[in-house]
């Protein structure tokens, strides 16, 4: 029993110092994370716009997201994981503070567009630096750790958040900013830059990942999961108070117990889940949540959210760090920013079939 417990104790101290400050500063980050939750209420009560309005303002920020995705990743390659992340973290301070203080529909709308942009920028830099920071036989423990406090950081916010919505919403853009740049200057300061040198006789770029089927159906599967599941961000808001008739604090406290079952149960299940057969840890874990996201559609009050809340929670579990191990195995290194997994450099397609190690494949 002893040896058991102090097995996660263990394998954590193994993990780099670096690492522990990328951990650190998203842990940082997502305390803050207040604004986008609350968006579509904030155009909605204190901006009174329509409901169709904010969604309009969602999907440019959406679309904002998909392109940033690209173009980040691509930037971790060519200039820099620690660059790019500190980067975009400052900006996105920027124009947090700057829509906190918008009132026009051009400026705000423009301003979704380019906080998309910005917000999720650090994602591809902050994988890369994982999948070079660690190694492969730890890297579900530490993906499953980033998401762990991803998600302590989620629980309070929500919680935060729905108070200070409560007294005022520009609250949440000065509390977002200030978090960012605290993630920025924690990286910058405490993480080398991992970047390895570019091998000119490698075969790279979305070229690549278009000819790796594998990479394709996981990207299409991922695509649709993150559809879903960013409608808790965007509209499940707006429909929870405005349709439902939940006020702030009720939604944030029902959000809120997400972040508080994934702090209280992920790290007891994430090691053990790595052992098995990866894909299909995450098919389960997908299944799961599709059937709690259906069940969402059905709540009216707060109690009724909170239990679907708990269902695609325990899925969002089953998936914790499973789906970075998977990108991290694919990836040749050169590739791991603008690819996020890409086997086709390597000269062959992975068929779905492959059994996968228990910790991801070592090069």
């Amino acid at each position: 029993m002893t040896t058991t417990a102090a097995a996660p104790a263990q394998e954590q101290r193994k993990l780099p110092r670096p690492f522990w400050a990328l951990w650190a500063g998203t842990l940082v980050n997502r305390l803050g994370t207040m604004v986008m939750p609350f968006t579509g209420v904030y155009l909605t009560q204190a901006r009174g716009f329509s409901v169709a309005v904010a969604g309009l303002a969602m999907t440019l920020f959406g679309v904002g997201s998909l392109i940033s995705q690209l173009v980040a990743g691509l930037l971790t390659d060519r200039i820099g994981r620690r660059v790019t992340l500190s980067g975009s973290m400052v900006a996105t301070a920027a124009v947090m503070l700057a829509l906190g203080y918008s009132s026009g529909l051009a400026t705000i709308l423009a301003g979704m567009f380019v906080l998309g942009l910005l917000i999720d920028a650090y994602r591809p830099a902050s994988s890369a630096l994982v999948a070079d920071l660690v190694a492969p036989s730890l890297r579900p423990k530490a993906f499953g750790l980033l998401f762990w406090a991803i998600n302590l950081g989620y629980a309070v916010a929500m919680v935060a958040g729905g108070w200070l919505a409560h007294l005022g919403f520009s609250w949440l853009f000065f509390a977002d900013a200030v978090t960012c740049v605290v993630f920025a200057a924690l990286v910058w300061r405490a993480v080398p830059e991992t970047r390895p040198l570019h091998d000119e006789t490698a075969t790279g770029g979305f070229g690549a990942v278009l000819r790796d089927r594998t990479m394709v159906a996981f990207t299409v599967i991922t695509f649709g999961q993150a559809l879903v599941y960013l409608q808790t961000v965007t509209m499940l808001p707006v429909a929870m108070t405005d349709v439902a008739g939940l006020d702030t604090r009720e939604f944030g406290m029902a959000m809120a117990l997400n972040g508080i079952l994934i702090v209280a149960f992920q790290p007891l299940v994430s090691g053990w889940l790595g052992r098995y057969d990866l894909p299909r840890v995450m098919a389960l874990g997908l299944a799961v949540m599709a059937a709690g996201f259906a069940a969402t559609a059905y709540a009216t009050t707060a109690a009724h959210l909170a239990l679907t809340v708990a269902l695609w929670t325990t899925g969002e579990i089953i998936t914790a760090g499973i789906g970075g191990t998977i990108v991290a195995a694919l990836a040749p290194a050169h590739l791991r920013g603008g690819t996020r997994g890409c086997s086709a450099s390597r000269g062959r397609s992975r068929p779905w079939s492959r059994r996968w190690p228990a910790a991801g494949c070592s090069r």
